[in-house]
């Protein structure tokens, strides 16, 4: 995207979302006291719905029905008697922050290096629902110099990559999710490789924040062609490593459930009463600091591999750095109730989850079972990876202002002077 573009997009951002706070404020004082009602019912109908999912059967439906019924009537209060104005106000707004995502976008111009002589990619066929054959990456391979193996079942990941490097493999390239992606960094990080990571998984989080275009499968390729380098962490529970992070408590009880697959809402629904329902049996999760400090995990801990970008409503859920060697720990809700934070966060280089038997986990979205003590370490600069020329090469987060204030004002900059 060119500068004058961004400037137009940063321009047009900051006037709608100003048309959008006049319009919201007038509403509000031309109806005074109804917005306060809505408020104190949209904190009511949060509560009922906290209450509800914590239970089963009939007593969660009665709840989620109350919850219902209350939000129903905030709809009603707000929009009963001005539509239009209501939908202008969701209308500038929403069109305010589409336009402030798009002057945002971020990107870095990394070093070229010189590609790898005996590059090779491996995928799964089967990974993001068949993407590797649906873009017929094999033969885009070829055609790059880049040789493709398929991975072979019943065969350790690991063993395959170990091979290929001794056949004289300089370079590796994997297709697939992102637990295959961790497997394969690892043996990459330790022969010091350079590895390229290509999104043909179903949500390919690790590319994203790698700065890799994720719309781009055939595309990334190119990392071993025209390719720039960059040095990134990696982190570990109890020697394995992952590239995204480990989910303790709620989730990673559901996803060791059998139906998470097929049904991922319905089973982390029916998982929180186990974990933090009245009657649930499961003991309260605690974490260790370096310092040796134990703290209350609340419902869920998560540990992930660099610090996550979480509340923003411009690149919110993505890392804005993968090479700070530290973990990011967040715990979220408690297991009293919806109070104390709904998350709470902690950037350290170090943490420990103790316990008395096996912890079911989520390690980049797979289930996993480890014996405590959950023993989370980095490992910095461990990884050398190569993005294609043409993408992003930063996550979309990288730059990004810490608060609403700090962001009007960068938009306001490259409004005015086409610079960030």
């Amino acid at each position: 995207m060119s500068s004058r573009s961004q400037r137009t997009l940063a321009a047009a951002g900051i006037v709608l979302a100003l048309i959008s706070v006049v319009l919201a404020v007038i509403t509000l004082i031309e109806h005074f006291p109804r917005g306060l009602f809505v408020l104190l019912l949209d904190v009511a109908a949060i509560a009922a719905a906290w209450h509800g999912i914590l239970r089963r059967g009939v007593e969660r439906t009665v709840w989620l029905v109350l919850a219902a019924v209350m939000l129903v009537a905030t709809v009603v209060l707000l929009v009963g008697r001005d539509l239009v104005e209501a939908v202008l106000v969701v209308a500038f707004a929403a069109g305010s922050v589409a336009c402030a995502r798009a002057a945002l976008v971020n990107r870095v111009a990394l070093e070229r290096v010189e590609p790898p002589s005996a590059p090779v990619l491996i995928f799964n066929p089967k990974s993001g629902g068949g993407k590797a054959t649906k873009f017929h990456l094999a033969d885009e391979a070829r055609r790059r110099g880049i040789e493709p193996h398929e991975m072979v079942l019943g065969k350790s990941l690991e063993d395959t990559v170990e091979e290929l490097l001794e056949q004289g493999a300089d370079g590796i390239a994997v297709a697939g999710g992102d637990g295959t992606q961790a497997l394969v960094a690892n043996v990459a990080a330790r022969a010091d490789v350079p590895f390229a990571c290509i999104p043909a998984g179903t949500r390919n989080h690790f590319a994203l924040d790698l700065g890799v275009d994720r719309d781009d499968v055939v595309g990334a390729l190119d990392a071993f062609v025209n390719g720039g380098e960059r040095v990134v962490d990696l982190a570990d529970v109890n020697g394995r490593v992952f590239v995204n992070n480990v989910s303790v408590g709620l989730y990673g009880d559901a996803v060791a459930h059998a139906g998470y697959r097929d049904a991922k809402l319905r089973t982390l629904l029916d998982t929180l009463p186990e974990v933090a329902g009245p009657e649930a049996e499961a003991k309260p999760l605690r974490w260790r600091d370096p310092d040796g400090f134990t703290h209350d995990a609340g419902l869920a801990l998560l540990v992930s591999n660099n610090v996550y970008r979480l509340g923003r409503i411009v690149g919110s859920g993505t890392r804005p750095s993968l090479d700070r060697g530290q973990l990011g720990v967040s715990v979220i809700g408690s297991r009293g109730g919806v109070g104390r934070g709904m998350v709470r966060r902690w950037s350290l280089p170090a943490m420990e989850v103790p316990g008395d038997s096996p912890i079911s986990v989520g390690i980049d979205g797979e289930a996993v079972t480890l014996t405590p003590p959950l023993r989370f370490t980095m490992r910095p600069g461990a990884l050398r990876v190569r993005i294609a020329a043409q993408h992003p090469g930063c996550s979309p987060s990288a730059g990004m202002p810490d608060n609403a204030l700090a962001g009007v004002g960068l938009l306001a900059r490259l409004a005015l002077t086409g610079r960030r």
